[in-house]
């Protein structure tokens, strides 16, 4: 396979020829892992292939996905990409005005669902979508059309010239997929990536993957999404077995069957991880629990190439075989990376997992960028806490006069899907694309993340405040869910803070507090006075302009089902905003 020239199907020849495998993908059904060979793989790609072209389906066709990780999404992806169709895969808990709105827009002619929760859902869009011909599924449902239909159908038309020749008439920037972005605001727009597009990421990291053909990767973040899905690319490109969790439910369970050597994550689920610990920490008593105190405070403090000096180093030997030991356990094992992306890390649980031999890497990207700019890495000097790490191999950043982190390079998109408008607004006349994140480089080459240019607020003062950076500072408290900065035009910053229940929970046990509903919880003076200083102590390290006077708590967390947070679990602060008028009035009068 020549990197340079590489269409993504290529990967299918490239592993058949050096990774021949039991399990090169494997899904849990019924309880049992389902391993899926190398050439169970390569067979049934092409075979679906081959079944589309029978079907009818034409170069350029739209298929779209809706569905759970399996092994099933990647055996598609495959064979739709060698018979010329572009890839429109969608979330799942899409709402049905975005899924018509794309379906339409895409024009798709095919849909792939997973069971038939989502074929319901899907048959509501129909009456309003023309270009649909049919929709499979995954799971067997009684008198559905089952995906495997098309790979029989592959099986008594095989065409081999007519596959080939389609093949051969693809090109590495040719589009191979259109993923549609939800923003924060308006109608999804569709990204348009090529093949090379993708492609690029393997080139500039498969360096960095420190797993290869001997180790499992555990995969569950949404495979619709570009960041698990080129994750997927690559550890297909070096050969690692990929595993699909069961749901995120069962992350726990299927990281100790797995035993991986690497996973995808995002910071939201370390840090549940990490408060789960926490909270078992605070369980134990005497020695045991002074123990755990002592080693969770030494990781806390970690730095690397042992720059905390000879007696750090040998306090963490022994916190590792004493406390930290039982971390690496509950994620099976064998992990060398995590990767984190979609949010920013706290860099204090970085921190502490690399004390406990789990390193994080913390990465920075965007769907248009397919989509990873920046990651830290295990290399010399490859990690800094606190930054997205470097910037990656073939990719230029530079950061704009107002703080504007432009990227350019064979990552970035070709444009939005029929929209030459939203391209021009992003793209400039010499090719940069404007990402709309703040930044800065530390040490001329750590890019750093400070916010979102569009997010930062103003005062009616006058001064300028950075939400993101506040609301990190909150999520660190374990008394904290989640929070909103708010005060555009106001005289002060306010926060709107979801508790963290299941702890306060347990908190409450502890002083002996009866606990009732979240309702009633979140108007009793001991728990608003607790939470008043976790938000005092964040305070001491903020310019008085930027500290926050006011704060109002939340009786539920914002979801994606409700559409409050996008599927990459980013605020829509418009809507949280609209539905939190009362408390907004009452915080500002």
């Amino acid at each position: 396979m020549d990197i340079k020239k590489a269409r993504l199907f290529d990967l299918l020849e490239h592993v058949k020829q050096n990774f021949v495998k039991p399990d090169l993908l494997a899904g849990k059904v019924n309880g049992e892992w389902n391993l899926v060979s190398t050439q169970e793989y390569y067979d049934n790609a092409y075979h679906f292939a081959y079944g589309l072209l029978a079907s009818g389906l034409q170069k350029g066709d739209k298929i779209a996905t809706l569905s759970n990780n399996r092994p099933e999404w990647n055996i598609a992806d495959a064979g739709m990409m060698m018979a010329g169709a572009i890839h429109v895969p969608v979330y799942p808990t899409i709402s049905n005005d975005d899924l018509k709105f794309i379906f339409n827009d895409a024009e798709v002619k095919y849909i792939l669902v997973s069971n038939n929760e989502l074929w319901n859902k899907v048959q509501q869009c129909l009456a309003e979508v023309t270009s649909v011909k049919a929709v499979f599924t995954f799971d067997k449902l009684d008198q559905r059309p089952h995906w495997t239909d098309l790979i029989e159908l592959g099986k008594k038309n095989i065409e081999k010239e007519k596959l080939e020749a389609i093949k051969s008439s693809i090109h590495p920037t040719d589009l191979v997929t259109l993923l549609y972005t939800s923003g924060t605001t308006g109608t999804p727009k569709g990204v348009m990536l090529s093949h090379d597009n993708i492609i690029s990421q393997i080139r500039s990291a498969q360096h960095l993957c420190p797993v290869g053909a001997e180790g499992r990767a555990l995969s569950f973040l949404p495979l619709n999404h570009v960041y698990e899905r080129v994750l997927t690319y690559l550890y297909q490109y070096k050969g690692v077995s990929i595993y699909y969790a069961e749901s995120i439910e069962k992350v726990s369970d299927n990281l100790k069957e797995v035993q991986p050597g690497i996973f995808g994550c995002v910071p939201r689920l370390f840090e549940k991880v990490y408060d789960r610990i926490v909270a078992k920490g605070g369980e134990l008593s005497g020695i045991k629990k002074g123990l755990f105190f002592w080693a969770l405070n030494l990781g806390l403090r970690y730095e690397t190439d042992g720059a905390n000096g000879w007696w750090y180093e040998q306090q963490l030997k022994l916190a590792n075989k004493l406390i930290f030991n039982k971390w690496r356990e509950a994620l099976g094992g064998k992990v060398q990376v995590a990767i984190s992306g979609g949010a920013a890390l706290q860099p204090r649980l970085a921190r502490v997992f690399w004390a406990a031999q789990i390193p994080i890497l913390e990465g920075y990207g965007l769907t248009e960028t397919s989509p990873v700019i920046a990651v830290n890495n295990l290399e010399k000097d490859g990690l800094r806490f606190g930054t997205v790490g470097k910037v990656l191999n073939d990719v230029s950043v530079k950061i704009a006069d107002d703080g504007e982190i432009l990227v350019k390079g064979p990552n970035v998109m070709l444009g939005y899907y029929k929209r030459p408008d939203l391209t021009d607004e992003v793209m400039d006349a010499e090719g940069w694309l404007h990402t709309g994140d703040i930044g800065t480089f530390e040490k001329e080459v750590y890019l750093k993340i400070t916010d979102r240019k569009k997010e930062i607020f103003k005062t009616s003062g006058g001064k300028y405040i950075t939400p993101m950076l506040l609301e990190n500072k909150l999520k660190e408290s374990r008394f904290i869910e989640q929070s909103m900065i708010v005060g555009e035009n106001q005289k002060f910053a306010a926060a709107l803070i979801v508790p963290a229940f299941p702890f306060i929970k347990e908190w409450c046990e502890r002083k002996n507090i009866e606990w009732t509903t979240n309702e009633e919880m979140i108007t009793r003076k001991e728990i608003r006075d607790r939470i008043k200083e976790e938000i005092e102590e964040v305070n001491k390290a903020l310019a008085s302009y930027e500290t926050i006077k006011k704060f109002e708590l939340l009786a539920r967390e914002w979801s994606i089902d409700k559409g409050e947070m996008t599927p990459k679990l980013s605020l829509k602060r418009k809507v949280i905003l609209q539905e939190n008028k009362g408390l907004m009035e009452k915080m500002f009068g």
